[in-house]
C-alpha cells in the first residue's frame, strides 16, 4: 500500500462525509471538505509520479474515487434543488455509459483501454469548477454575476462531448475484429 493510495483511499471516504454535509445544508463543511477531496487528488498523483509510487491498484482506485465524487456531488446538489437535475443526469449517465462500455467489452473478451482524452480532462475541470462554485454559493453567498447558466450549458456540453468522444473509440474498438 503506497502513500498515494491511502491518500485515494481517504478521499473515498470523505465521499459520503460530504454527502451528509451536504443533505444537512452544512455547506462550509461541505465546500472544505470538497476542496480537501480536490487537493488530495492533485498531492496523491504528485507523489505518485514524483516519487515512483505507481501502482496498478492505484491506477483503477484513483478515478473510481474521483468519479464516486463528482456523481455523489452533482446527485446530492439536485436532490437538495442546489443545481437542475438536467444536469446532474448528464453528468451520471456520461459515466454510466463509459462503465457500461468497460464492462461490456471485458464480458466479451475484448477489454478495452480507457486513455484520458483532452476533452475528459476539460470536462473533469470543468465538473470540479462547477460543483465546487454551487458548494461556495451555498456556503458562502458566492455568485458568478449571472454565469451560472453560462457554466451549466459549458459543463453539460463538455460531458456530452466526451461521452461521444469515448463511445466512438469504444466503437471503433469494438469493431475491429480479433
Amino acid at each position: 500500500m503506497t502513500i498515494p493510495n491511502i491518500i485515494t483511499i481517504g478521499r473515498l471516504i470523505i465521499v459520503p462525509i460530504v454527502i451528509v454535509m451536504i443533505m444537512q445544508q452544512r455547506w462550509v463543511a461541505a465546500f472544505v471538505l470538497f476542496v480537501v477531496a480536490g487537493v488530495s487528488d492533485a498531492v496523491d498523483g504528485f507523489i505518485a509520479r514524483r516519487f515512483d509510487m505507481r501502482s496498478e491498484f492505484g491506477a483503477y482506485i484513483d478515478p473510481i474515487a474521483d468519479k464516486a465524487l463528482l456523481v455523489s456531488i452533482y446527485v446530492t446538489l439536485a436532490i437538495v434543488g442546489a443545481i437542475p437535475s438536467w444536469l446532474a443526469i448528464i453528468v451520471v449517465s456520461r459515466d454510466v455509459m463509459i462503465v457500461a462500455a468497460v464492462l461490456l467489452s471485458w464480458v466479451m473478451s475484448r477489454p478495452v483501454e480507457i486513455k484520458p482524452l483532452l476533452v475528459s480532462k476539460l470536462n473533469t475541470g470543468a465538473q470540479i469548477a462547477f460543483a465546487a462554485f454551487a458548494l461556495a454559493a451555498n456556503a458562502f453567498g458566492a455568485e458568478l454575476a449571472g454565469l451560472e447558466d453560462v457554466a451549466m450549458l459549458l459543463v453539460a456540453t463538455l460531458t456530452i462531448a466526451s461521452a461521444g468522444a469515448y463511445l466512438g473509440g469504444w466503437l471503433r474498438h469494438m469493431g475491429v475484429e480479433s
